[in-house]
């Protein structure tokens, strides 16, 4: 267990450096299109920058805000609060400030950027669902999300995901389509340039590229924290049980997007279980491992 913890902190270490290495890639990249290198990428740098700060400070009011998380009321939610402060008190943890999402599809999150500053959320259709000792699984996995710090690791790889996205989408927007207007007197024409043409393309890619070390970095985080959470309650049974509930439970949880997809213990969005024709590309930017992995993995501990 200690060995794929280490394990998994080394690559989620290098994915976050290898996001930083791709937004100076991309800053470099249109710093050369337009003529000043060096400018570009300091711009792209700070941009990454800005945004990471602003995430740091208020990821957690925002995702709870997305997801219409409310505060768990101590008398009707008891249960749930024993637990959380019981797991807690065991890990040596601050209790986090806990909520409740009403939605129908068993599925949690935490958030936060520090165990000083967490918020942990259930949705209402996990509470209905789960007994007591799959629902202590499914708070310890979050609550090892918060002690391993991945929450910060996750949202400062979302902020770079989306600096790479804006820093791309603007300038092929601007050089090349003039920001969807009509060609006037003077513009520049790229269009015959093999350099311009090679360096739109891997603009156009860049993002691409980003989501899907998103994805790695979500996906070693989950099969961290699951690890970890039997490591605190000392019986992974309640976890596997818990899996395996959500596995076969096919509900949408309509309170998640695409930018808090990662956050959740299960793929939330539609989609990514297919197995069709598309199933590996599906699989390719799922923020999760295969939930029957996970439950494989457990079994051997």
């Amino acid at each position: 267990m200690l060995e794929l913890i280490t394990a998994n902190k080394r690559r989620s270490a290098l994915l976050i450096a290898a996001f930083v290495l791709l937004t100076v890639a991309v800053g470099l990249l249109v710093g050369l299109l337009v003529g000043k290198a060096l400018l570009v990428t300091l711009i792209a740098l700070g941009v990454a920058a800005a945004m990471s700060a602003v995430s740091y400070w208020k990821a957690d009011a925002i995702a709870l805000a997305v997801s219409r998380a409310v505060p768990a009321d101590p008398v009707e939610y008891r249960r749930l609060h024993n637990l959380v402060e019981g797991l807690c008190i065991a890990s040596g943890l601050p209790k986090p400030r806990v909520y409740v999402v009403n939605d129908p599809a068993p599925n949690a999150f935490a958030t936060g950027r520090n165990p000083k500053h967490a918020a942990l959320a259930v949705t209402t259709g996990l509470l209905e669902r789960m007994n007591r000792v799959e629902l202590e699984g499914v708070v310890a996995h979050e609550l090892s999300h918060i002690r391993n710090y991945d929450i910060l690791v996750s949202t400062l790889a979302v902020t770079l995901v989306g600096a790479v996205a804006l820093v791309s989408e603007l300038t092929i927007r601007m050089m090349w389509w003039n920001g969807g207007r009509v060609r006037r007197a003077g513009d520049r024409d790229d269009t015959g340039n093999p350099v311009a043409v090679v360096g739109f393309a891997m603009l156009a890619i860049a993002p691409l590229f980003a989501r899907m070390m998103q994805a790695a970095v979500s996906r070693q985080r989950e099969t961290l924290a699951d690890v970890s959470a039997c490591h605190m309650t000392r019986y992974p049974p309640g976890l596997v049980s818990a899996l395996e509930k959500l596995r076969d439970d096919t509900t949408v949880t309509h309170s998640a997007t695409s930018a808090t997809a990662h956050l959740w213990i299960e793929q939330p969005l539609s989609g990514v279980g297919d197995s069709g024709r598309l199933g590996w590309l599906h699989r390719m930017y799922s923020t999760h491992p295969p939930i029957e992995e996970r439950i494989e993995l457990l079994r051997e501990l």
